[in-house]
């Protein structure tokens, strides 16, 4: 069958109240701006879906609504006449046509007649189908509990359309419906995941990665790059920036308890965090931190990190077992990057032993032989941004310079 639409599909935001519009407003936007590589697309509300028209190959596009957050599921479309012999017809056709290029044995039509007018109820409509695709593809048998192909008609009032595929979308609030929000993203395979749920809940991101290229080379720097790439792909413009940390860990290295390093290390990203999300007007901090998976996750180093942030910490992750992470990573792509050997900052300096339980009084003297407040300004004076788009290669821009939101 050859697709000259695609119904696209919302769940969660079905459910709101009075302010259910502002959040179909915000899919609406956002599924135009995934079609934006697409010459010609355009995206019409219906009743209880959207509609996407455009001229030409529609599986590049298929896959790109299918990424939106807020989505549940697109389904390519063709628009049919709305006359029982033809929607049979049609139906029978494209059961021809799916069926010559695989192995389906066992069918069921699926009809939805939201157009009252509209002479036939969706049982004689199913029943109409049902015959027509027996008669013209006899090795089918129907089977209306799980059948491997179903053909799926609604009868609307704006047009009639026809299809036989359901691709899942992640589902969620569409991106920039909750509020905006700063990702820590460190390369390893928790933090692009958090980020990913974070945004699946409608907060629109930007990305923070810490290198100390001088110890540890680009590699970190590229795969981070690489991940928020393939991230762009579901979030209007995603910005990442790349701060650089070695200054502040030779200050920590040279004047702090060897055992304390990693734990300062992540204080002092999030105080240099808080000062980038407070510039750019975003309201918490998204990191990958998961309860006991590694020695600066314990209940206590948590704690203490988080009393060095003066914004909220969202951690999507906390209670994820580790496999459940790395699937969820494998479905989205971004393992195989994750994955790629690269080593990070907090490699650097890296102690023997690292204080599994830290206390307040302790961080407290070590920190007060650093200059606080100089090293977070330095740290930010070396910042540099760059941009990404549809999962296209970022670019660097001018931090200086406004950049416009899609």
């Amino acid at each position: 069958m050859i697709a000259d639409a695609a119904l696209v599909r919302y769940g969660e935001i079905g459910l709101k109240g009075g302010n259910r519009q502002e959040f179909l407003d915000r899919l609406a936007r956002n599924l135009r701006y995934a079609l934006q590589p697409f010459a010609g697309a355009t995206v019409e509300p219906l009743r209880g879906r959207f509609l996407a028209r455009l001229p030409g190959d529609w599986s590049d596009a298929t896959a790109a609504l299918s990424r939106v957050f807020g989505v549940t599921s697109v389904s390519p479309a063709r628009r049919i006449p709305a006359e029982i012999a033809a929607i049979a017809e049609a139906a029978a056709e494209a059961a021809e046509s799916a069926c010559a290029a695989t192995t389906h044995a066992t069918f069921r039509a699926k009809a939805n007649r939201a157009d009252k007018r509209f002479p036939q109820t969706s049982i004689e409509v199913e029943r109409a189908v049902g015959g027509a695709v027996l008669a013209r593809v006899p090795r089918l048998r129907v089977d209306l509990d799980s059948p491997d192909l179903v053909l799926g008609i609604e009868i609307r009032d704006e047009a009639t359309f026809l299809y036989h595929e359901r691709i899942a979308g992640p589902g969620g609030l569409p991106v920039g419906s909750t509020g905006r929000a700063l990702a820590l993203l460190s390369g390893g395979i928790d933090s692009p995941i958090a980020a990913w749920l974070a945004m699946k809940r409608g907060l629109a991101l930007e990305a923070l990665f810490f290198h100390s290229v001088e110890f540890t080379g680009f590699a970190a720097t590229e795969k981070v790059k690489e991940l928020a790439r393939l991230l762009s792909r579901s979030s209007p413009r995603f910005a990442l920036h790349l701060v650089p940390f070695s200054p502040v860990q030779v200050a920590i290295k040279e004047a702090c308890e060897p055992s304390y390093r990693t734990l300062l290390y992540r204080r002092m990203m999030h105080r240099i965090a808080v000062v980038l999300a407070r510039a750019d007007r975003q309201a918490a901090l998204v990191t990958g931190d998961n309860l006991g998976q590694v020695a600066s996750q314990t209940l206590e180093n948590l704690a203490l990190t988080a009393a060095a942030s003066e914004l909220p910490l969202l951690r999507p992750l906390l209670t994820y077992d580790k496999e459940e992470t790395i699937a969820l990573a494998r479905r989205i792509g971004t393992f195989e990057i994750s994955i790629r050997p690269a080593l990070d900052c907090c490699t650097v300096f890296q102690p023997p032993r690292p204080r599994i339980r830290g206390d307040a009084g302790d961080v407290a003297r070590e920190e007060a032989a650093l200059d606080l407040e100089r090293l977070v300004a330095d740290s930010i004076a070396g910042l540099e941004t760059w941009v990404f788009h549809h999962g296209q290669p970022g670019r660097k821009v001018d931090r200086g310079a406004k950049v416009q939101e899609a």
